[in-house]
């Protein structure tokens, strides 16, 4: 329909006002109360009835005058700890607080989405509801306490999109399965006997224990995984030690583990048990492994990522529609899709004529805000295609 469009572009202007106003005020998880008391406002505007639910969330329904299903779209709001330095006249007013991953554009194209299907409210089959979930960033995260509360009650399918900077402006990107990894992490510390730097034989030296467990956990993956499956373990941080001349008794590992099933993240965590418990008994020294097991994969529904990328291919082409491989990094959008069917779409920010090529989680991030239009038309056209077909 050429008046989805149409509506789209009339409210563009006040999608990217409000993208830009989010981008300047953000907010940390389960601390985004101004932006809840905005969408709240915005929402009311338009003779809808939000509510707050899961502390600093939103939810909202919009009832169609047609029959038809019930379809969740999911925005999360929260920002990150980072500083800001994107230079635009949007940069961050909160110290230390940024929306590098694109939320402050998931909240403003939800409310677009919002805006465009209240004026088509006559042509609307089914309901909508609208979930602006808080805390993503961090885990557990916003979607399970918003299931708890009820924001799945009745809903037949949930969709949602991501703004996605490796892929370019004017293209999006989908799987048909696997989308997105289960993101765990751990913390091993290793405890041995410090002493003189001069004196090492008096020592069981943490660091240098640390140093071959470091060495050794990178061969899981290479030698214990299926080379047909997907996984990935990374070592983020490596502290033990403070000078130049003390052996230091303490050494401390942290990372995560990327994984699709139970069966390999099984594998990975069992492995690495093994590994460090047989260097530490080598050298006389002691450790403990906390695991911290992060949401579930987001694995799409197939038919409901065919019809995401019908809308996409509506809206930006077949030739701009891409089917993606999985990526590695996780999102609590999963914690929906264990619940009700539905999927998760990718939609490309990146533009390198305007210098916007900074990856998510970048002091820099920034989007190029025509995908903001192009992500707002794809959800209205998966809403009203779901809402009728289902």
């Amino acid at each position: 329909m050429q008046i989805i469009k149409d509506l789209v572009e009339k409210h563009y202007d006040s999608i990217v006002s409000l993208r830009r106003h989010f981008h300047t005020y953000p907010e940390l998880s389960a601390q985004e109360f101004n932006t809840q008391q905005r969408i709240l406002e915005e929402l009311s505007a338009l003779g809808l009835t939000p509510r707050k639910i899961a502390g600093t969330g939103v939810i909202a329904k919009l009832q169609g005058a047609l029959p038809g299903k019930t379809i969740a779209i999911r925005a999360d709001i929260d920002a990150l700890e980072l500083q800001d330095e994107c230079g635009k006249p949007y940069q961050s007013q909160n110290p230390g607080v940024c929306h590098a991953c694109g939320h402050d554009g998931h909240t403003a194209m939800l409310i677009g989405v919002a805006k465009t299907l209240v004026e088509l409210k006559d042509r609307l089959a089914g309901t909508i509801i609208f979930l602006f979930q808080p805390s993503e960033e961090c885990f557990p995260g916003g979607a399970a306490l918003m299931v708890e509360e009820g924001a799945l009650a009745d809903v037949d399918a949930i969709i949602g999109t991501h703004l996605w900077q490796s892929l370019s402006a004017g293209t999006s990107g989908i799987s048909y399965n696997r989308m997105m990894a289960s993101p765990d992490s751990f913390t091993i510390t290793i405890k041995g006997r410090g002493g003189h730097g001069s004196m090492p034989h008096q020592t069981v030296d943490a660091l240098l224990v640390g140093a071959q467990v470091v060495t050794a956990l990178h061969t899981i993956i290479s030698r214990n995984i299926d080379p047909l499956e997907q996984a990935v373990l990374s070592i983020g941080s490596f502290k033990s030690g403070d000078t130049f001349n003390i052996i230091p008794d303490t050494a401390t590992l942290i990372g995560t583990v990327r994984s699709f099933t139970m069966d390999i993240k099984k594998i990975v965590f069992d492995r690495m048990e093994q590994i460090v418990s047989g260097i530490c008994l080598a050298a006389g020294a002691t450790f403990q492994i906390d695991k911290n097991l992060g949401f579930p994969p987001v694995i799409n529904n197939p038919q409901i990522a065919e019809v995401f990328a019908n809308a996409s291919v509506e809206t930006l082409g077949a030739e701009n529609t891409l089917t993606i491989d999985p990526v590695m990094g996780g999102e609590d959008f999963s914690v929906y899709l264990e619940k009700v069917p539905g999927a998760f779409i990718f939609i490309g920010t990146g533009n390198k004529d305007k210098g916007i090529i900074y990856p998510q989680h970048h002091p820099k991030f920034d989007i190029d805000e025509k995908a903001l239009a192009y992500g707002t038309e794809t959800m209205v056209r998966t809403a009203m295609k779901l809402s009728s077909s289902l």
